[in-house]
């Protein structure tokens, strides 16, 4: 039995509560939020207890693992204590928005023994990862080409955006992971297409809500990512996979298979899952018990501290590209040099 801490009492923070207390393998020990009513919803409804201070979770003994579910500004910080108190963390991505704090956490933690796995939960969507699988098989012969569509349903509040950091290091940083895992090489090569078509707000604030990224790696192996704050049709995610003898698709998901043949049209069929935690649901349950399997056998982390790093790093690297229009050579390496 795998005893959980859980930090963050949002939307999110709640359905993992939800699916921790749900599995017979682990329970929910504490919960913790800033905002107090929060962790005590949540700790009403699970029978986790609810700490007023984090010292109480680090430091008891019990707990085996900080699954980190907090805001954006607070994940790096909130690893770096999980790994000194000696427990394993499960952290939402992305680790951090900026590179600098992400590689001074990644300083502080390279010694570290704990289990750190993050939050990219596309790599265990089953259909998703079905295709890497055939990939990796050679069912399609040489990979060549991956494209990655993903859109939301609607655009975020003000709010949001204004907390976010920007499109392509909130939205897009799934994609750039995903692209990493299907494509199975280092991208090297980055240039980015960046608009603001329709959302006022974002219009409003300087963000966009429309952006295009080719990405190329050392092999010459091709990535495109298309995403949009918009989908009429509901949660748009799809990824497609081309090589030489095939070509492989990993499809939306709708809440029922029923097909519709009327004067509108045919095999018209319900609209796509509204959004991430609805079309997701089945991955982050995935996520969870591939942690748990991993801090069991304590084998390495199937989604590592340094992929959460490569995905940020990809990130400014296609907003070098808006910047300057130019095509960006990644640099892992050195990523707080300024990108050529």
């Amino acid at each position: 039995m795998i005893r959980f801490a859980l930090i963050g009492a949002g939307r999110i923070g709640q359905m993992h509560a939800a699916n921790i207390v749900a599995h017979d393998r682990c329970s929910l020990n504490w919960i913790y939020d800033v905002h107090a009513p929060s962790s005590e919803a949540v700790g009403a409804k699970t029978g986790a207890k609810v700490a007023r201070d984090l010292d109480e979770i680090f430091n008891d003994a019990d707990v085996d693992a900080v699954f980190v579910a907090s805001s954006t500004p607070t994940h790096a910080d909130f690893i770096v204590r999980s790994v000194q108190s000696g427990k394993a963390v499960l952290c939402e991505k992305p680790i951090d928005l900026d590179i600098a704090k992400v590689e001074e956490c990644s300083k502080q933690i390279s010694s570290a023994k704990s289990l750190i796995q993050i939050g990219f939960n596309r790599r265990f969507d089953p259909g998703h990862g079905q295709l890497v699988s055939a990939v990796r098989n050679g069912e399609i012969g040489d990979l060549e080409q991956v494209i990655i569509s993903s859109r939301d349903p609607e655009p975020p509040p003000k709010a949001y955006y204004l907390a976010a950091g920007g499109m392509l290091r909130d939205m897009t940083i799934h994609d750039f992971d995903l692209a990493r895992f299907a494509l199975g090489e280092e991208v090297t090569q980055v240039t980015a297409f960046t608009s603001n078509l329709f959302d006022t707000v974002a219009k409003e604030i300087g963000e966009i809500d429309s952006a295009m990224i080719l990405m190329k790696t050392a092999s010459g192996k091709l990535c495109h990512i298309n995403n949009s704050r918009h989908a009429t049709y509901g949660y748009d995610q799809r990824l497609e996979a081309h090589g030489s003898q095939g070509m492989l698709r990993s499809e939306n998901r709708q809440p029922t298979s029923v097909e519709r043949f009327n004067a509108k049209g045919s095999h018209w069929r319900d609209a796509c899952e509204f959004f991430f935690i609805e079309r997701y649901r089945q991955a982050y349950l995935k996520q969870l018990e591939s942690f748990m399997d991993t801090l069991e056998a304590g084998s390495e982390s199937k989604v590592s501290f340094e992929d959460g790093r490569r995905a940020l790093i990809l990130a400014n690297a296609a907003y070098r590209s808006v910047e300057t229009g130019n095509v960006v050579t990644v640099n892992y390496e050195n990523p707080l040099e300024r990108a050529s």
